[in-house]
C-alpha cells in the first residue's frame, strides 16, 4: 500500500481566489492536532462542530466556531493573522481545509478527517449558496490574491450546464483556478487512496444523517476522546441539523464576516437527493460515466451511499 513520507510541504499547489493551499508552508504541526478535510458542502461545519463538542464536552460554544476552527487556506484574511490566531490556541486544534490530499503537508501524529457526499447532493448544496454569497467578501479575497495567480471565470447561467461542467473538470492542480470547478469525487478519492493509514479517517454525510450518535463515537474513537455517558445526549442534540441552524450566527462559516447575506441559510435543507428533481438524464448519464470511467467502483459505492455500500 502507499505510504506518504512526512513532509513538511504538499508537493502540489491547489490556488484560486478564494483559497490558496500554499498558506499551509506558514503552519507549523503540533502532536493532535486535527485537520477536516472535505468537498465543499459535504459536511465540513458539521464536522467542525462535532469535533468542537468533543474537544469541549459542551454544548454551547463561548465564540463562533470559525474562531475555534479556521479555514487556513481560505484567502479572507491574511495568513499571517490566521497562523497567530492558531499559535495562540491552547485547546486541541482543529482546522478547516478544501485542498485535497496531494495539496496538504503530511504529518504522521496529525489526524485527518475526510469527509464525502454523493457528489449530485454536494453539488446541489454547493450551487444553491451562490446567492447568498456577498460580493464585497469575494472582492476582499481578491485582493490577498498573488502576482500571477488565476483569475476567477464567469458563471455559466445554466444549472444543468454548471453540473456538467463541474463533474467532468479533472480537479487537478493545474485546473484549480475555479473554486465552483473542484469536484467532490477527486477530492475524496486523494483521501481515499490512504484510508489504510491509521491517522487517515474516512466519514460519509450520509451516515451523520442516518446515525449522527453512532457518527459522533467513531469521530470520537479516531480522536481519542472519552466522553461520560450522561454527556454524550447534550453533545448529540447540539449537533443536529435543527440545533445548528437556529445557532446559525455563531455557526455558519466565517458569519462574523459578513461574507453570507443570511447565516441561517447557509444551512439550507440537510436533506439528500435533492439532485433527482434538478440534474436531467444527459446531467446523469455523464455523471455515471465519469464515476465508472474515472474511479474505483468501490469508491464509487462509498461515496453515493456512505456504509450502507458494504
Amino acid at each position: 500500500m502507499n505510504q506518504p513520507a512526512r513532509q513538511q510541504k504538499a508537493p502540489h499547489v491547489y490556488r484560486n481566489f478564494a483559497f490558496d493551499s500554499r498558506r499551509w508552508d506558514k503552519f507549523t504541526p503540533r502532536q493532535g492536532d486535527i485537520f477536516i478535510c472535505t468537498p465543499s458542502k459535504c459536511g465540513t461545519t458539521w464536522t467542525q462542530m462535532i469535533c468542537a463538542l468533543l474537544i469541549f464536552q459542551k454544548p454551547k460554544l463561548e465564540r463562533p466556531l470559525s474562531d475555534y476552527s479556521p479555514w487556513l487556506d481560505m484567502q479572507i484574511a491574511p495568513v499571517g493573522e490566521v497562523i497567530e490566531r492558531l499559535e495562540a490556541q491552547t485547546h486541541r486544534r482543529f482546522i478547516k481545509t478544501h485542498t485535497p490530499f496531494d495539496g496538504m503537508p503530511y504529518y504522521p501524529d496529525v489526524t485527518y478527517l475526510c469527509v464525502g457526499r454523493d457528489a449530485r447532493d454536494a453539488f446541489i448544496s454547493m450551487d444553491s449558496q451562490g446567492p447568498n454569497a456577498n460580493p464585497e467578501i469575494f472582492r476582499r479575497m481578491m485582493s490577498y490574491m498573488q502576482e500571477g495567480d488565476p483569475r476567477p471565470s464567469r458563471p455559466v447561467k445554466d444549472l444543468r450546464e454548471r453540473f456538467r461542467l463541474w463533474i467532468t473538470a479533472p480537479g487537478t492542480p493545474e485546473a484549480s483556478n475555479d473554486p465552483q470547478m473542484m469536484p467532490a469525487p477527486p477530492f475524496i478519492n486523494s483521501y481515499w487512496q490512504y484510508r489504510h493509514l491509521p491517522n487517515i479517517h474516512l466519514f460519509h454525510y450520509n451516515d451523520m444523517k442516518r446515525d449522527l450518535a453512532g457518527e459522533m463515537r467513531r469521530v470520537a474513537g479516531a480522536l481519542g476522546i472519552e466522553v461520560a455517558e450522561p454527556v454524550w445526549p447534550g453533545l448529540v442534540e447540539a449537533a443536529q441539523f435543527e440545533s445548528m441552524k437556529e445557532n446559525s450566527a455563531m455557526l455558519a462559516p466565517d458569519a462574523k464576516t459578513g461574507i453570507w447575506r443570511d447565516p441561517a441559510a447557509f444551512f439550507s435543507k440537510g436533506v439528500t437527493g435533492q439532485w433527482h428533481d434538478v440534474l436531467g438524464p444527459e446531467e446523469l448519464s455523464l455523471y455515471e460515466n465519469t464515476m465508472r470511467e474515472r474511479f474505483d467502483p468501490e469508491m464509487v459505492r462509498w461515496v453515493e451511499m456512505g456504509r450502507a455500500a458494504g
